[in-house]
């Protein structure tokens, strides 16, 4: 959890799982509302309808022989009565509104609404989860991915907004991702609001800004033979060949290869929010790139854990699967039941926020973009529930937990991560937990409270290492040695989540109540 704070720190609103399907419910609820509107409309056009059937036919008798009819004293008089008196009612009807009800209703829900902040955060999540597990725009744009249920395309407005807010970040290489797939979805005729003039002018400029001069020039004169007017393009085509010219001139002295490279740079630089284990980081999300050996695998084994002669699990006893040998992880199987689960989701959904991280430099919590969840914090005083589950904990571990943080839960919707980090403070932050006064971070344990159908791996860059989430199991590891010293190898992060819904909730140990539970030893990496 704790990071050195390298770069500014974006705070952004995020719209968290239990409030996505509240949103469903909502919208479900407008969506009936906007069918009795329609009904309603529709009644009261049907009885225009009959007032004008009705009329016609009356003034289609009268307009034979206008004299005989209004000769006629009852004519005369329903005449009379019609224009002065039934007109004006059917001029009320015409004019009564009929949309009261549902614009009431979609001005009450619309403080439920996402925001635009909102909107954009989820178009990053996809371009994230684009990166992370090397999705084309194609597989994203049919909806090809693996374990959906409910499987959904996106137009070519969708592709179009989504290179709109990568242009908006200058990201110019994911602008040109879509905005190409915005214009092969053109091409192959899906009927759209979007025009290829609007695509082709984002289109050209992103690929200039990535340094080809070349195909921007291609796709600028592509945008005037459809729009020769455009002001904009007109003067980025000047301005294209006069660089070309210029490079021709600079170029005329230096090699072919030289030359070779001015036009052609690379694409895809590095991410504004760079880190240097970013590849072995995607690549353990996806499930490659793990360096466990055969020689290695041998070492590991299951077991039953009966808490060192714990009177709760004589009878009893916990299931445990080694994971990793260096660090030791351990995952505990049937760990917490589903009951318990529902417990603390339902306690934990009212009060979940934007999770924070520590800044080591004020020592206070702050949201940051690299980790992009909601968080609640649960006491154990609060319910039985969680008293029981530290409980747990503390009988498996034989940690003491009542110097441990609160129990945090955290929700992670579709593209929520939560970037390579460490959980324990290193030596350049010395106050992280000093309002804590409880010592270092010395141990994790993370319940796994659901399924997820895709991604959302718990993985360890610096070792290779993967674990996948299993709803009711729960993992656990050592942050520091028994020497005290941090053990960087539990460098870890939270993959993105592909497809789904993850849930976990994670109590973090520390350093006091445990002296002679975990006694310190003489070497430093012991």
């Amino acid at each position: 959890m704790i990071t050195l704070l390298e770069r500014l720190l974006t705070i952004q609103r995020r719209v968290h799982e239990s409030q996505m399907t509240d949103l469903i419910h909502t919208e479900k609820d407008l969506v009936t509302s906007l069918k009795d509107y329609i009904k309603a409309e529709e009644d009261k056009l049907e009885q225009i309808k009959k007032w004008a059937e009705k009329l016609d036919r009356l003034t289609s008798t009268a307009t034979k022989d206008p004299e005989g009819f209004v000769g006629h004293p009852v004519n005369a008089f329903k005449l009379m009565k019609r224009l002065n008196t039934e007109w004006s009612e059917l001029e009320n009807l015409v004019l009564k509104d009929m949309s009261d009800g549902f614009i009431s209703n979609l001005t009450i829900q619309r403080q439920y609404f996402p925001n635009d902040e909102d909107q954009v955060g989820a178009a990053k999540a996809l371009l994230r989860l684009q990166d992370t597990y090397n999705l084309d725009t194609d597989t994203i744009s049919k909806g090809d991915l693996p374990g959906v249920k409910h499987k959904s395309f996106l137009t070519v407005e969708d592709c179009f907004e989504l290179g709109k807010v990568a242009y908006t970040e200058a990201d110019y290489y994911h602008t040109e991702l879509w905005m190409e797939q915005a214009l092969r979805q053109l091409d192959e005729g899906e009927v759209s609001t979007v025009d290829k003039v609007s695509v082709l002018d984002y289109l050209s400029y992103a690929v200039y800004q990535q340094g080809d001069l070349d195909k921007a020039l291609l796709l600028t004169k592509k945008l005037l033979e459809l729009d020769p007017e455009h002001q904009r393009a007109n003067g980025n085509l000047k301005y294209f060949e006069y660089i070309m010219a210029k490079e021709k001139d600079a170029n005329k002295s230096s090699s072919d290869d030289q030359s070779d490279q001015k036009t052609t740079l690379k694409k895809k630089g590095a991410a504004v929010d760079y880190l240097p284990e970013r590849q072995k980081y995607e690549m353990l999300c996806r499930g490659e790139g793990i360096k466990m050996t055969p020689r290695r695998q041998k070492k590991l084994f299951c077991r039953y854990h009966d808490g060192n002669r714990n009177p709760k699990f004589i009878l009893a006893p916990a299931k445990q699967e080694d994971e990793w040998d260096k660090p030791r992880i351990i995952r505990f199987h049937d760990i917490i039941s589903d009951a318990e689960i529902e417990v603390v989701k339902d306690l934990a959904k009212p009060r979940l926020s934007r999770a924070t991280v520590h800044d080591p430099e004020t020592g206070k919590l702050t949201t940051a973009q690299y980790r992009v969840s909601k968080s609640a914090w649960l006491s154990g005083y609060e319910n039985p529930v969680v008293s029981r589950i530290n409980m747990r904990i503390q009988d498996l571990t034989g940690l003491d937990v009542s110097t441990a943080e609160e129990l945090q839960v955290a929700n992670y919707g579709v593209g929520g991560q939560y970037e390579p980090h460490f959980d324990f403070a290193r030596k350049d932050e010395p106050d992280a937990f000093k309002e804590l006064g409880t010592g270092n971070r010395i141990a994790t344990w993370l319940f796994y409270m659901s399924d997820v159908l895709a991604g959302g791996a718990t993985v360890f860059p610096e070792v290779g290492a993967s674990v996948w989430p299993k709803k009711g199991t729960a993992v656990f590891w050592y942050n520091l040695f028994a020497s005290g010293e941090g053990d960087y190898s539990t460098r870890h992060a939270a993959c993105p989540v592909l497809v789904g819904n993850k849930w976990v909730s994670n109590k973090w140990l520390h350093e006091r109540g445990q002296e002679f539970r975990r006694p310190c030893t003489l070497s430093e990496l012991e």
